[in-house]
């Protein structure tokens, strides 16, 4: 038999497969996550008809003379570049912008997608809903002060987002003070009267709240008592004692409480903060943040609370200042709040899911988990816009997106198909003519047998 029939056979099988592949493509331009795959073909191996030979001292070199036998499929590459990126406003599609992959697990079984089409379950777990595979993350840990963190730097588990869940309230246990008191405010001298204290005074309030998460309104009150020199009171409502002002310790010595509610502020010539003292007992601070620990007791319990007054730093332009302005000294930050209800929650570009409650705290809840591989295009398709670990992708990195050359996730979008039409349908036009071609090769071959079967009539 000719060697061109099996030639154009290969032809044909291997043209059929690369039409197969344009199909798919074609079939999937509008799947979420789908990267475009090609197909390279390379010839078979050859038969040798006569060897090479050196040249010799009366004659040049001869080539080989090899006749090929057909074609075969080189590879079927899967084209990893990015889709762009579609806006959906689902608060849970995701997509990466730049190199990875979400990492979802059915069990202990690990698989990788690049299609973020996730949602929420009825136990808050964030799944794949067209298969209920669990995406992967890290759950948010409360440290040694209290506050949620993420630490990526653990195992993947499911991510759970408790919307509607609540958040216990938390006792105020820090309040900062910051802006400037009007050096040209009139002096009151110690023994000045409570209503020159008012009418000279600077007072500002803030609510703080207590363990069972209820508002109280703190007030102080600044007026000047001498050059460079202020004092401050201090009162809150809902309390079964007077609140007290105390500087802890200060100056090596132990601390000496002080049962009145003033405290003395030292301000230098050129307008800043550099010490706080009792007015009752000689303690004071001179040196690095100056704190004031206001005590109270809250009616119905016995315990004595404790916030800590953050004035600033001695010696530097951070907390309260004196200069000849307008006062605007106030108190910008507390970090209590009353009991709340998650109501709805975000992703950022790191994949971080914060929770937003109906108290306006804003805390992380967990991060989504994004795995990148040295060799991607090992990757096994598994269906289903999945791939899983072989031999030759090498083993999963997991870690935090936009770390470690891992992309960053984009909220409220998916990624489209990588799908180029007009470089399919122009594959499409090139295969249907080397199918052709090889077609012409079988039948030109059948053609040339047939007549070799008419030589003898």
């Amino acid at each position: 038999m000719m060697r061109s029939l099996f030639s154009g056979v290969s032809g044909l099988k291997n043209h059929q497969t690369r039409m197969d592949v344009i199909g798919h493509n074609i079939s999937n331009v509008n799947t979420y996550g789908y990267k475009t795959q090609r197909v390279t073909f390379q010839d078979m191996l050859s038969q040798t008809l006569a060897g090479a030979s050196k040249p010799e001292e009366n004659r040049g070199g001869v080539n080989p003379k090899q006749v090929g036998l057909g074609m075969t499929i080189a590879s079927i590459d899967r084209i990893f570049t990015q889709g762009s990126l579609q806006t959906t406003g689902n608060q849970t599609d995701v997509a990466i912008s730049g190199d990875g992959f979400f990492v979802v697990a059915d069990g202990d079984k690990k698989f990788f997608t690049r299609a973020g089409t996730f949602g929420i379950d009825k136990d808050g777990t964030l799944v794949n809903p067209a298969n209920g595979l669990k995406v992967q993350g890290w759950m948010a840990t409360t440290d040694a002060n209290g506050q949620k963190v993420v630490r990526s730097n653990g195992e993947p588990e499911d991510i759970i987002i408790p919307v509607y869940s609540k958040i216990n309230a938390k006792e105020t246990n820090n309040v900062k003070y910051k802006c400037n008191l009007d050096a040209r405010s009139p002096i009151v001298p110690p023994q000045g009267t409570a209503r020159m204290r008012a009418s000279a005074g600077i007072t500002t309030s803030i609510d703080v709240y207590d363990n069972l998460g209820e508002t109280h309104r703190m007030t102080m009150t600044f007026w000047k008592t001498g050059p460079n020199t202020w004092t401050a009171s201090s009162s809150i409502t809902g309390t079964s004692t007077p609140i007290t002002l105390d500087v802890p310790g200060g100056t090596g010595q132990e601390n000496q409480l002080n049962p009145s509610n003033r405290i003395n502020l030292r301000f230098s010539p050129d307008g800043k903060l550099i010490s706080v003292s009792d007015e009752s007992s000689p303690d004071e601070q001179n040196q690095g943040n100056l704190l004031v620990n206001a005590k109270y007791r809250v009616q119905g319990d016995p315990n004595i609370r404790n916030i800590s007054l953050n004035l600033g730093q001695s010696g530097i332009l951070s907390g309260i200042t004196q200069f000849s302005s307008t006062s605007t000294t106030k108190a910008v930050e507390q970090d209590g709040y009353a009991m709340g209800y998650m109501e709805s929650f975000n992703i950022d570009n790191s994949g971080i899911v914060t929770g937003v409650y109906s108290n306006g705290v804003k805390q992380p809840v967990g991060q989504l988990s994004v795995a990148v591989f040295t060799n991607p295009q090992g990757l096994t398709a598994q269906g289903e816009n999945l791939f899983e670990v072989s031999n030759n992708s090498g083993l999963a990195n997991i870690g935090a997106a936009s770390q470690a050359g891992r992309g960053k996730i984009v909220a409220g979008t998916l990624e489209m198909s990588n799908v180029d039409l007009s470089d399919q349908f122009t594959d499409m036009i090139v295969t249907q003519r080397g199918f052709q071609a090889n077609s012409k090769t079988i039948t030109t071959s059948d053609q040339m047998l047939q007549e070799l079967l008419t030589l003898k009539r």
